[in-house]
């Protein structure tokens, strides 16, 4: 295996780490983390420690795909386990950000719908030799969702201090780029889909 499929492997491995120090029962045991405040916001140092996890695995992802390409490393476990990675990793933020109420559940089952149709459709292609690759509205979805985990993690700051809802605005712009690009794969790959035998 080489080193850019390790790094997405290693992101993948990330996932469960970011569940267990988000949800771990702190109470039970009596920790309590520090809370900084900004005004009418407030920021908890457990979202810091999450948003730096989640910074160590987006970063992985940057750094994998610019080896891949620079060194020739490209390889079909990459094409499927990269974008298959960054949906693990910003889906599970998502879900989690939704259950503890930061973030409306409606974009989050949109983009989850979204995504388990792309990977229906690209797992039918596959039938018949084809890899899809990320495309670069795919690649545009991720970078938004990832800017949105971000800017929610730190309750919209500093936005919150001038009142502006800049995470609301990128997570159903991120929706609807998601919704966009969901269809450019589905009409990319649809000759294989709807293919008889």
């Amino acid at each position: 295996m080489n080193l850019p499929n390790k790094l997405t492997v290693f992101r993948i491995v990330l996932v469960p780490i970011i569940v267990l120090v988000w949800l771990f029962p702190y109470e039970e045991f009596d920790i309590a983390f520090y809370v900084f405040h900004f005004g009418q916001t407030s920021l908890s140092v457990l979202n810091i420690i999450v948003l730096a996890l989640f910074a160590i695995a987006s970063f992985t992802d940057f750094v994998d795909g610019q080896i891949a390409r620079r060194k020739n490393l490209i390889t079909t476990f990459g094409k499927f386990a990269d974008p298959l990675a960054d949906k693990l990793l910003v889906n599970t933020l998502f879900i989690l950000m939704a259950y503890e109420h930061y973030i409306p559940v409606v974009p989050v089952i949109i983009m989850l719908g979204r995504d388990i149709i792309v990977d229906g459709c690209r797992m039918m292609a596959s039938k018949s030799g084809v890899v899809v690759a990320a495309g670069i509205l795919g690649k545009l979805k991720t970078v938004l969702q990832m800017f949105t985990v971000i800017f929610v993690l730190l309750n919209n700051l500093p936005f919150a201090l001038w009142n502006i809802p800049f995470s609301d605005f990128l997570l159903w712009f991120a929706t609807l780029i998601s919704v966009v690009s969901g269809y450019s794969y589905f009409i990319q790959m649809k000759d294989y889909i709807f293919e008889s035998k």
